[in-house]
């Protein structure tokens, strides 16, 4: 699929401060008829080989799962990314977000399928040499061999780098010896290859190893008893003078550290990505409950409360999405450009994903708790029957709670995006310093009388996240200022900003695919997408204006801190919707169809 248009390659994170046109944008519904038909067969798949036995996958039924993830082997749906001389489709990065996204309404099957095609396969084709990369990807791809990722220890979880597991290597020079302990390790009762974070001798940082199942030394405990996705294996695996050829360390001596956290890269957003499809799911279970169920002589559709519930469902999900894709062509266009340029395939990659790393964190947080708002609501809309194991609810309300705490907390990532933003700033990639101090012009100078042209569809929305980022640098450069290198540690309003650049973000890619759709079918086609951009956009504003209010308070008082305020309320300043109906055309829309607002590949 061609690269939508740019004006300039946007760089991750620049959209902080620049405005962006909805023809720069990637929306899924730009998805090609290969795309979609590739969305269909994994649907499929799920209807007809998860979806049945989802009660056998949760009671761990020996053989099950690994004989599910064959079956998608043989399907190609674990070589989506996978280059064709290595067994795989080949696809593009957005085209498995597609499939990650459909496959994320199965719950278990979702964690074992993300953990074998992301973190059990991508650090081969990313880092492995030739010689690995021929031996290991084509069994991987087609699922003769299933791989898991060892790297979280009991003592070593958001600080990865600081864990114990030892390599040493043997006196002839021929093998490395590894010892140590690995928990929380999803695949690990029935892979065949383990990707292996271990420390050589006194190095500071980790170093990678392709460990074979048949190589020896592993033993494991037996299946943790979870909260949720119960039909994953995980376990403790332990290693014991496991014996690992030289030529099966991964990339270089210490470099396992910044494979890990490159991965994680794509995981988050992978994972971000990765729960539309239960959104939907949840929202069209919830609909069609609530259109069967009688209250009072009448369907508990037709009640406020209800619809409230139901649109907000349908805000959350397609906010979402809109962000994935977006973000997701980025490193596709990314990527493309890099190889043009002559780097290699393997390496463009990884440098499509770096580059957009703070959009990826951003996704993960917010589709993981977009996600635990539906399923929340999911179960309220079934009432008492929510709580029971015989509807959907329970499990998905079960399922979805991991997804705030793997691929790194939500807290561990808000974090981490705020502090590349400020690291890319000072390192000249990110101009921020510029558009931070006209801000500050702009807050002590006085306010613009015009009126701007807001004759185009959604062009005042626009214009108020324009504003937005002016409150996300005012705060974020008055932060800055103040406490200068120490900023890492003032967590409390690093996670502020980090809501305030969360939710600009989302409200913009809503935006734009909004405005984008209309230049292609007109507004009348597209008026309910319209009303949720709207409340989202309303949303997003409340969110960001309290979350600065709070941050700008924890660090300047007295007069200082009244023109802070002064400026969070200028630059939040919003005209009033009215949200009750913006959500019952939502609604209603989703209740005339008894199933979520749209399918976008049938």
């Amino acid at each position: 699929m061609e690269a939508v248009a740019q004006k300039e390659a946007i760089k991750g994170g620049e959209f902080l401060i620049r405005e962006s046109e909805y023809q720069e944008v990637f929306i899924p519904e730009e998805f090609s008829e290969e795309q979609k038909m590739m969305a269909a067969a994994t649907q499929d798949f799920i209807d007809t080989e998860i979806t049945p036995n989802i009660e056998r996958i949760d009671s761990l039924e020996t053989g099950l799962m690994p004989d599910l993830m064959t079956k998608a082997g043989e399907l190609g749906l674990l070589g989506i990314n996978i280059p064709e001389e290595y067994g795989g489709l080949g696809m593009s990065f957005n085209t498995g977000m597609l499939i990650a996204d459909i496959v994320a309404s199965s719950g278990s099957f979702s964690t074992a399928y993300g953990a074998h095609t992301g973190i059990g396969t991508l650090p081969i084709l990313y880092y492995g040499s030739e010689e690995q990369k021929s031996k290991y990807l084509p069994k991987l791809a087609s699922g003769e061999w299933k791989a898991c990722y060892c790297l979280t220890e009991p003592d070593a979880g958001s600080d990865a780098n600081s864990g114990k597991t030892k390599a040493k290597l043997t006196e002839d020079g021929n093998h490395y010896i590894i010892n140590g302990q690995k928990m929380w390790i999803s695949n690990a009762g029935f892979a065949d290859l383990f990707i292996v974070f271990a420390k050589i001798d006194d190095d500071k940082n980790l170093t990678a190893f392709l460990v074979e199942k048949d190589f020896g030394g592993i033993t494991m405990n037996d299946e943790e008893r979870k909260l949720g996705i119960k039909g994953s294996s995980t376990r403790q695996v332990f290693f014991n003078d496991t014996k690992v050829p030289v030529e099966n360390m991964l990339s270089e001596r210490e470099n396992g550290f910044k494979i890990a956290v490159n991965i994680l890269n794509i995981g988050r957003i992978k994972l971000g990505c990765g729960v539309i499809g239960g959104c939907k799911a949840v929202a069209s279970q919830s609909v069609n409950y609530a259109n069967e169920r009688k209250q009072f002589g009448v369907s508990i559709s037709s009640f406020g409360a209800i619809k409230y519930k139901l649109a907000e469902m349908a805000v959350k999900t397609f906010a979402i999405e809109s962000a994935s894709y977006r973000a997701g062509q980025n490193i596709d266009d990314k990527i493309e450009a890099l190889i043009a340029e002559g780097m290699d395939e393997s390496q463009a990659k990884l440098k499509g994903v770096e580059q957009f790393a703070i959009e990826c964190a951003i996704i993960k947080i917010h589709g993981s708790e977009a996600l635990d708002y539906v399923v929340d609501e999911g179960v309220q809309v079934y009432g008492g029957m929510g709580f029971s194991e015989e509807a959907p609810m329970a499990r998905a309300y079960r399922d979805a709670r991991i997804t705030r705490i793997y691929e790194g907390t939500n807290e561990i990532n808000r974090m981490l995006l705020v502090g590349m933003i400020f690291k890319r700033a000072m390192k000249g990639e990110l101009n921020l310093m510029e558009p931070a101090m006209a801000v500050g012009k702009e807050l002590t100078g006085i306010p613009s009388f015009e009126t701007p042209d807001f004759t185009q569809p959604l062009a005042e929305e626009m214009d108020v996240v324009k504003k937005l980022k002016k409150a996300i640098l005012m705060v974020a450069g008055k932060a800055a200022q103040i406490f200068g290198p120490k900023m890492e540690q003032e967590q409390e309003v690093l996670m502020n900003i980090a809501d305030m650049i969360i939710e600009v973000y989302v409200a913009e890619s809503t935006i734009l695919r909004t405005q984008k759709l209309i230049s292609q079918t007109g507004e009348e086609a597209n008026s309910v997408f319209t009303d949720i951009t709207k409340l989202y956009l309303s949303h997003a504003v409340q969110k960001i204006k309290a979350a600065g209010d709070e941050a700008v308070a924890c660090f300047t008082e007295g007069d200082e801190l009244k023109v802070m305020l002064m400026g969070m309320k200028r630059f939040t300043k919003v005209n009033p919707i009215n949200s009750k109906n913006l959500r019952r055309n939502i609604a209603d829309s989703m209740i005339e169809q008894n199933k979520f607002l749209y399918s976008l590949y049938g």
